[in-house]
């Protein structure tokens, strides 16, 4: 769906570029036509690279910080491993028994899905 929109808004960018006039003959609004295609572009990257980026993060960072014990976590190491405590941006992470390990907070990748979803899809899968 996105790539019919590019398509459209690339081939309205090119048709603009040949709809000039001529230096010689007057036409109003000479600075908003040249101008609009860059606009466009502008709108195009927003839509299609800011907006879905800033929605990224802003999932991530609601994911950092509802972090909390016991919960199945994997760094971005790509250690798996269970939250032991939390502190306010230091966590402690058992990846073995009796084997803890220290992390920033921003140290983890996500969380790790739990075993009670993947036999529900395995259910659904068969």
């Amino acid at each position: 769906m996105q790539k019919k929109y590019i398509a459209i808004i690339a081939l309205s960018l090119m048709s603009m570029g040949g709809c000039q006039m001529p230096a010689g003959e007057g036409g109003g609004g000479g600075a908003l036509t040249s101008f609009l295609p860059f606009i466009l572009i502008f709108v195009l990257f927003y839509f299609l690279i800011l907006r879905p980026q800033q929605k990224q993060s802003r999932t991530r960072a609601d994911m950092l910080k509802s972090l909390k014990r016991g919960d199945n976590v994997i760094t971005s190491g790509g250690i798996y491993g269970k939250i032991v405590s939390v502190a306010d941006d230091v966590m402690t992470i058992e990846i073995a028994k009796g084997v803890n390990i220290r992390i920033s907070r921003s140290g983890v990748a996500g969380l790790q899905a739990s075993e009670g979803s993947e036999q529900k899809e395995d259910k659904s899968g068969k």
